[in-house]
């Protein structure tokens, strides 16, 4: 079973400025609107990183679980992890695997051969959790949430390059690391005090929450090239935290060299 990691989903109050922040910050370009997420009171934008890509959503109507999210975690920051699966059938056994682990499913939907479903954040303790299914297979090419192709042009990795890994937080990591791998069906490893479950392209990793804001979807690991534009956009715009990290739309980016 091959599980890539292609999308972050954050979650901002207001969409604008947190897209002028990680254009400029982290040298990337926007690549798709999705107007289907007008039907959860949300808009949002997308941006690729590599062959991968970042979305941010935020709401345009009251009461909406983008809203109580926010509410919730005191402000904008992580709101899914989106996966990709390598074949429909280990797609509907991690589905599968949820169901036995008393994880409920928040959406499910199947279109022109693309499989979507969503994993209750409550139940997955950090952040949603979302399993696709692409009949197209590629983890470098067509994706549906950014429409399929088109994006390809907008791809820019002179100054960031990649993902590298996501940081999920929670009061007891060891729990949270139990379930995601068990859901997931991968090991989960230990180096020192840190958990970590390997995915194909990143490291999802599990750690206490220290910030005050509970658990969730706190940070990225992010490969970098060009080191100094971010920090100096970051300064810019209030977002510097060491030569390191970086903090845009509530979440931690942690710079490593690519």
């Amino acid at each position: 079973m091959t599980i890539q990691l292609r999308q972050i989903c954050l979650v901002a109050r207001e969409l604008e400025p947190v897209i002028d922040d990680l254009t400029n910050v982290l040298g990337i370009n926007t690549c798709f609107v999705d107007p289907g997420v007008g039907k959860f009171g949300l808009e949002n934008t997308l941006m690729p990183i590599g062959r991968n890509f970042l979305e941010v959503v935020a709401p345009i109507e009251e009461n909406t679980a983008g809203g109580r999210y926010l509410d919730r975690r005191g402000g904008d920051g992580g709101y899914m992890v989106i996966t990709q699966l390598d074949t429909l059938e280990n797609q509907r056994t991690v589905r599968q695997r949820a169901l036995d682990n008393g994880v409920r499913i928040a959406n499910e939907a199947e279109r022109n051969g693309w499989h979507l479903c969503q994993l209750h954040p409550g139940d997955m303790i950090a952040s949603f959790l979302e399993i696709e299914y692409d009949k197209f297979e590629d983890f470098d090419g067509n994706w549906m949430p950014v429409g399929g192709t088109g994006w390809e042009d907008k791809v820019k990795q002179d100054v960031t390059v990649d993902y590298l890994g996501v940081e999920l937080q929670s009061s007891d990591p060891v729990t949270l690391a139990e379930l995601w791998g068990k859901v997931a069906g991968l090991p989960v490893a230990r180096e020192g005090a840190e958990l970590s479950m390997r995915l194909n392209n990143a490291t999802i990793r599990f750690v206490e929450a220290a910030d005050g804001r509970g658990a969730g979807l706190g940070g990225l690991d992010v490969a970098v090239k060009n080191r100094d534009h971010i920090l100096a956009a970051a300064r810019e715009r209030g977002c510097y935290v060491n030569d390191d990290r970086v903090d845009l739309c509530g979440t931690r980016f942690n710079l490593h060299q690519g």
